[in-house]
Parts: structure tokens; sequence; C-alpha cells
């Protein structure tokens, strides 16, 4: 055999080794559950069937991602459970998806019944303990004179109604009072008209009527007048020290009263219309567990934290065995100012909120599932109210309901891609709402809320300026519209403040 015969034979059984490796490749079974469908392979997984059910399996796909298609069964490489098949007679209306008895069970799903029911909504809020700054009561001097005695010597001490505070020496007093004695041991036939001038410049003065009485009973004056509590409660400020002169009308002590407190609570902004004034409330502390406080809400403020959104609500409870401290937390239950009438209910756990849109999950014969959309109203002890979009009677998911949704929008989304196009629109624009973290030449940086035109969450990201620096700056909350380009890029047609376009709306 010479030396080119070898080499033509040798290449011959190289290319049939390589080609029965490649066939036998192709025939053998893949190591992990299924495959991507391509090719061939799809329309062989187009026509098999199911032994069990007779029906024409389209594909497998895991649902937690029903985005991968696999073109036989097997277990699934994302989670610990078998693929699901597709069937071809799954079909029907865009957004509605079929899924089997045995797939629910092993998915949890869990369908409820809409029913009819009364639904009293309970508002509950915390709040801290505060002075009622109604109950607040100041002794001032009434004349110029000096402090000889102090009985009260720090914030924060007790007193009872008609506890000596301060005893003050008041020359002014003393000189009124010997005139006012003298003219009434006259004998004078004017001397009436004087004494009584001389009395009323004793009250002119600040002299306390009951003051004024014991000079009249003992006949000498008093050089020392003692500064009584007027209610009871706590020293709330001390401006007064022993020997310092204090001018007429000098405030000394301010007292605030403890028979009824305030507590400061914070209102969900959308709860705010079921408080009113005048509306009852409980309140609950964690030192006394078994105490039980009652009041009444004494005014919604007109402010909003534009931070947390909540409302400030004053509440005055009644303390009379003064167990109530400043500063103390209290959970607050409010009344509502009238029964609510029956209304449809659903768990609250069943709705899917996307920031624009509330859904729920549909449950209608033959194990189909179609989003809906629902307009929810108060929601209180785990269920919601619907005001709009379900009747009674219907049924809804109340678990699992992201995984049929899920599957249900990229069913539609699969649909409108089998579908032919009636035109060639434009790029399509979508509107966001955010704040600007960067601007530069070519780009601006947005931290922007939830888009559901695109089936995105809030997150932070750059686009793409256009000709022309925009008229914002950053740190301000601005509304935007944004299209793609045809290099994938997303490129922002018009932006401006939040302001300027809620006043161009109006």
């Amino acid at each position: 055999m010479n030396k080119i015969t070898a080499i033509l034979i040798g290449s011959t059984l190289f290319a049939l080794g390589a080609g029965g490796g490649y066939w036998i490749g192709r025939q053998a079974p893949d190591a992990a559950a299924g495959t991507f469908t391509t090719g061939s392979s799809a329309a062989a997984a187009s026509d098999r069937t199911d032994p069990e059910t007779g029906r024409r399996v389209l594909y497998w796909h895991d649902p937690m991602v029903p985005g991968q298609k696999f073109d036989k069964p097997g277990k699934s490489p994302f989670m610990d459970m078998d693929l699901v098949p597709v069937y071809a007679d799954e079909g029907g209306e865009s957004g509605t998806v079929t899924i089997d008895p045995r797939l629910q069970q092993n998915l949890g799903v869990r369908i409820v019944e809409v029913a009819s029911r009364p639904l009293a909504p309970t508002v509950e809020a915390v709040g801290s303990v505060a002075f009622n700054e109604r109950a607040v009561e100041v002794v001032t001097a009434r004349a110029t004179g000096f402090i000889d005695k102090l009985y009260v010597r720090a914030p924060l001490d007790p007193v009872r109604a008609g506890q000596p505070l301060a005893e003050l020496l008041a020359p002014d007093w003393v000189a009124a009072q010997e005139e006012y004695l003298a003219l009434s041991r006259s004998a004078a036939p004017d001397a009436e008209v004087l004494r009584e001038a001389a009395r009323r410049r004793l009250m002119v003065l600040g002299m306390p009527e009951s003051v004024i009485r014991s000079v009249e009973r003992e006949g000498r004056p008093r050089t020392r007048v003692v500064l009584a509590a007027p209610i009871d409660g706590v020293i709330g400020e001390l401006s007064a020290r022993e020997g310092m002169t204090a001018a007429m009308g000098s405030p000394l002590f301010r007292i605030n009263g403890l028979a009824t407190v305030w507590v400061n609570a914070e209102l969900p902004e959308a709860q705010a219309a079921l408080v009113q004034p005048g509306s009852p409330v409980a309140a609950r502390l964690a030192a006394y567990p078994a105490e039980r406080f009652t009041g009444k809400v004494a005014a919604l403020l007109p402010e909003v934290d534009p931070a947390t959104r909540t409302l400030k609500v004053r509440i005055e409870l009644a303390n009379p065995k003064g167990l109530l401290k400043p500063g103390m937390f209290a959970t607050v239950d409010f009344s509502p100012a009238a029964p609510r009438q029956e209304v449809l209910v659903v768990p609250s756990e069943a709705l899917i909120r996307t920031g624009t849109r509330n859904l729920l999950i549909l449950a209608l014969d033959g194990g189909k599932f179609r989003p809906l959309e629902v307009e929810p109203g108060i929601e209180t002890d785990g269920l919601t109210e619907i005001r709009k979009g379900l009747q009674a009677g219907q049924k809804v998911v109340a678990s699992a309901q992201f995984l049929i949704d899920s599957e249900a929008s990229l069913k539609s989304t699969v649909e409108r891609m089998g579908s032919p196009p009636a035109a060639a629109p434009g790029p399509a624009q979508h509107h966001g709402e955010g704040v600007v973290e960067a601007i530069d030449k070519e780009q601006v940086t947005l931290s922007h809320g939830p888009i559901p035109s695109m089936n995105w969450p809030a997150m932070t990201m750059s686009f793409k300026l256009p000709a022309g620096a925009p008229q914002v700056e950053v740190g301000s909350r601005v509304n935007f519209d944004f299209a793609a380009t045809p290099k994938g890029e997303f490129e922002i047609r018009s932006i401006a403040p939040a302001t300027s376009r809620a006043e161009a709306g109006r």
C-alpha cells in the first residue's frame, strides 16, 4: 500500500468515527432534566401525547421559571420538582392559564369564595403620652417683692391644690395694708369712702381676696404672702429661688395638671377619613397590660409628615389614678364614627398590588385562572373590601397567586409575539416618576418607582438624554417619558419637575 492510499483510508475512517459519535451523542439521553426546545426536537415534542390524558403536549416547563421550555419530561434544573406539561388545548382567551389539579396541589393553590359580610374597620395607631397643654396653670408674682421661703425646689415635683409654693415679702403690700387698717379704725365722716378706696387699692396691687379678709379679721398687716398651687399636678417650670427679687407679673411656677393627658398618635394618611374629632378611643400601655384607658379624639392636626405620610392625632385620656406618665408609649384603638354596611371581602393576602393596579386571580371552571383588576377598599382583620370589579360567589386564589399571575402575563406576551402586527408603529413611550441622582452630557441617572407598562420594579438606572440639557437638578423629583431605541437603549423623551407636570395637568 503506498503512502497516498494510506492517507485516504485514514481520513475516511476519521470522518466515519466523528459522524458516528455525533449520532450517538444526539440519541443519548441528556443528563439534565430536559433541554431547551429547538429545531426538530421541538417538532417532536409538539407531536407527543400524554398517555394518561390523551392530550397533545407542546412542551414542558417549570412553573417557578415559566420562561424556560423543555422538549421532554424530567426533573427541573431550577427546583426540586417535576417539569409540568403544557398542552395544545390550553389555548383560550388572552391572559387565561390552565393548571392541572395535581400541579395546583403541589403549588399550594388555595381558592376561596367571595363573600359579603359586614366589615367594621378597626384603626390602630401608636403614640406617646404627653402633658395636656390645656390643663396648665402659671403662678406669678402679683407684686414686686422678695422670695423669702421656697417650698418646692425642683421641676416635676408633685403638688396638690392649695399646697404652699413660696412665701413672698412685698413691701408695697405692707404699706397699703397699714393704710387700710388705719382708715378702718378711723371715725371721720368720710372714713368709709376712704376705707373702700384703700381696699380696692389692695386688690389692684394683686392681693388675693382671702388675704384681705384675713387682714380685716386679725387687724394687723400681713408682711409675707403665701403663694399656693391652684391645681393638682407637677411643677413643669420653676423660675423662683430663695432670696431673689420677683418683679410684679413675672412667672414663678408653671404647673401641669395630670387629671387628663394627651396621646399624640401617628395615623396613616389613607385612614384619616375613618377618624373624626370626638370619636371614642381605647388605649393600652405595656406598663399596665390589665388596664384599659378610655378617652376621645381631641383634634386631627392639619399637617401630614412628608416622610412617613402620617397624620398626627391628638387624643385626650382620663388619668384619675395618675398612672399615665408623659413619655410612655401607647397603642390606641379608634372606633369608627359609623358602622359599615355589608361589603364584598376577600383575604388581604389574595390581593396583588403592583403600585398602579390591584389584581386578583379569578378561578374559573376547568382549572382555568385569569387576572382581574379590582378596586379595593378598607382593610381590617386580614380582610380587604372590594368596591368594584368582583361579584359575590366568584372564586379567587388566596395563595400562589403570584406564580399564576406571572404565567398569565407570560402567556399573553407569547400570544402577542405570535400574532402578526397590524402595522409598524413607532417605539412605545412609557411614563415614570423618580428622583434625579446624577446628570452628565449624555445620560441621566434616576431612582424611579415601578413602571407597570414595562413590568419593571423600582430601581436606579441610567437613561440616554436627547439633544439639549434637561431643566432639572440633582435631587429633584421628576416625571419623565422614555422609549426604547433600535440599539436597545432607553432614551428620555420628556422630563420635567413633578410640580410642573401637576400644574400643567390642571
